[in-house]
């Protein structure tokens, strides 16, 4: 599975921004996908996950409630959208997705993953 995502820019505080996480090569439908980033000098922290079904979706506490995630299987990609953007989330972002979450913390745990995307920059500016 290839992912490719995008949609990352420059914005204001307080700003949306909405990232695409493309799949290509097969279908991610039973895929579990999940969103981490990762700031300069910082490691790579997780943001959200959504199971294969959508019936299951995960955040880090820090974007509660400000960032959604959700997939449209039918075109093999899945979403971030983040509102309420703080300076503090300029990041590189980056998708991944696995096959086998054999529990919820799986989804929490980069190592999980065994597919991943190029990341796309995320610039908050105050």
């Amino acid at each position: 599975v290839q992912l490719q995502a995008s949609g990352g820019g420059l914005v204001q505080a307080g700003g949306s921004l909405r990232l695409s996480c493309a799949a290509s090569g097969r279908s991610i439908s039973n895929y579990a996908v999940g969103w981490f980033r990762q700031a300069p000098g910082k490691e790579r922290e997780f943001v959200a996950a959504i199971s294969w079904s959508s019936t299951s979706t995960y955040y880090a506490d820090s974007v509660k409630g400000r960032f959604t995630i959700s997939r449209d299987n039918a075109k093999n990609t899945a979403y971030l959208q983040m509102n309420s953007l703080k300076p503090e989330d300029t990041a590189v972002y980056y998708c991944a997705a696995d096959n086998i979450m054999r529990d919820r913390s799986s989804f929490y745990d980069s190592r999980k993953y065994d597919n991943w995307g190029r990341g796309t920059q995320v610039t908050v500016s105050s």
